[in-house]
This record gives C-alpha cells, sequence and structure tokens, in this order.
C-alpha cells in the first residue's frame, strides 16, 4: 500500500468508526420494565444508547475534530493528533462496557419518568403505561420493583466496533502520520511559503543541472559565454545612432 492510499485509508476507518457510534448511540439499547403495586400497570421505560454512555457520543465528535487536525498538521504535531485520535477511540470503548449494565439501565429509566408528585398536582398519571407499553410522561410509584431487559446487543456491538475503529486509526496516525502528505503550501504562514518556494526552486535547478549532465552538456558554459556577465566584451553600437551623429561629427570645427 502507497503512503497516500495508507494516508486516505487512515482518514476513512477514522470517520466511519466516529460515525458508526454517533449513530448507534442514537438507538434503543434497552428497556426497563417496573413492576408496580396493583391495580397500576407496569411502567416500560425506552433507555438509548445516549442515555447510558453519553461519553461515548462526545468522543466520537472529538474523534472528528481530532481527524480534521490530522489533516491540518504535520510532523510531531500529526503525530500527537493521532495519540489523541487512539485516547478518543479507546475511552468510548471503555464507557461502553463499563456502563452499560442492567443496573445502570434500571436507574437511568427511573430518572427518566416524572415524580409521583409531579403526576397528583395534576390529578392524574398522564402517559401512564397500560399493558407494558411505555409513555414519556409516566411515573413509577415509590417501591415499584424494575428489571432490565437487553434489546439493543447489535447497537451495543457497533459502538464498539466503531471504537476500535477510531482507535486504530488514530495508532496508524501516530506512528505513519508524519509521513503522509501534507496540505498544499498556500495555506501556510508567509515565511513557510517563501521557505517552500525557495526549497522548491533549489530542487529545480538542481534537476535541471543533472538533466543537462545526462545528456553530455556542461551546464556552466553558458554561463560563462553570456556577454552580459563578460565586462570586456562591449555590446555592438547602434547603426542609426552611428549614422545620426556622423554629420555632427563632421560640423563641429577642428
Amino acid at each position: 500500500m502507497t503512503v497516500k492510499r495508507e494516508y486516505s485509508f487512515a482518514l476513512l476507518i477514522g470517520a466511519v468508526g466516529a460515525v458508526v457510534i454517533i449513530l448507534a448511540a442514537r438507538e434503543q439499547w434497552a428497556q426497563a420494565v417496573f413492576t408496580q403495586p396493583k391495580p397500576l400497570p407496569p411502567q416500560v421505560v425506552d433507555v438509548s444508547g445516549n442515555d447510558l454512555t453519553p461519553l461515548a457520543s462526545a468522543l466520537a465528535i472529538a474523534a472528528l475534530a481530532g481527524l480534521a487536525a490530522v489533516i491540518a498538521t504535520r510532523g510531531a504535531l500529526r503525530r500527537a493528533a493521532g495519540v489523541l485520535l487512539a485516547l478518543f477511540g479507546a475511552g468510548a470503548g471503555v464507557a461502553v462496557m463499563t456502563t452499560v449494565t442492567a443496573a445502570t439501565v434500571v436507574s437511568v429509566a427511573a430518572s427518566k419518568v416524572a415524580s409521583p408528585e409531579s403526576a397528583a398536582l395534576s390529578g392524574t398519571a398522564p402517559g401512564s403505561t397500560t399493558s407494558g407499553a411505555s409513555g414519556s410522561g409516566g411515573f413509577v410509584v415509590s417501591g415499584s420493583v424494575g428489571h432490565a431487559i437487553m434489546t439493543g446487543t447489535p447497537w451495543h456491538a457497533a459502538v464498539l466496533i466503531g471504537a476500535l475503529l477510531v482507535f486504530v486509526a488514530g495508532l496508524a496516525t501516530a506512528l505513519r502520520g508524519p509521513d503522509w502528505p501534507v496540505m498544499s503550501a498556500r495555506y501556510d504562514a508567509p515565511g513557510g511559503q517563501e521557505a517552500h518556494k525557495a526549497e522548491r526552486s533549489r530542487a529545480l535547478d538542481s534537476a535541471t543541472m543533472w538533466e543537462s549532465l545526462n545528456g553530455g552538456e556542461d551546464p556552466t558554459e553558458n554561463l560563462a559565454e553570456d556577454p552580459a556577465e563578460d565586462p570586456a566584451e562591449e555590446p555592438p553600437a547602434d547603426p542609426a545612432a552611428r549614422q545620426t551623429a556622423g554629420p555632427a561629427e563632421e560640423a563641429r570645427p577642428r
């Protein structure tokens, strides 16, 4: 694989991994079912990946910013951006593996529903669930027993895969980033642009000299024969100026 393809592949897998994390975290990952005292029906609350692991989505967004930094930097700065990118991927994976538990699902679901006091103020239980259906405005009666049902295992795995892709992209950048292509010199500071132009001019002069030597020509001959650099040789006089000056010289008294 060439350096340019390696660079493009690393950016691609990093971007794909970050987008996969963001999209998968928006899906439903679990349900919390609260068994309430009769005659109240069970309360079912849907829990998304963002509810359980908001840190994973935040790190995915940071990873996209890190990929932009990889494109805009070079050398040691690009290597540092790769290290940060790897840390973002590792952090997203650790956050998912450590926070997605049954206890977390029940706790997050209980915090999502309204408190009994807010429902008592209205005199009703708006949004309370029947037959196990969930409602956004329901409440959980104190003392209800809750248990979690993990329904989003594929999305959970997708986030882990995305985190791995981001980590691999960051690791590749940290190891190989300084050798990858960089942005055009027109985006550099003015001093850097001048230095780049001078370096390019020297490289072209060296290449031209080598081509002349390979062709059997002496690149120094033109410099030795240049009349502008030879002070002993004077340019020929203009004939028209000589004709104009002729009558004036003849009319001058001797």
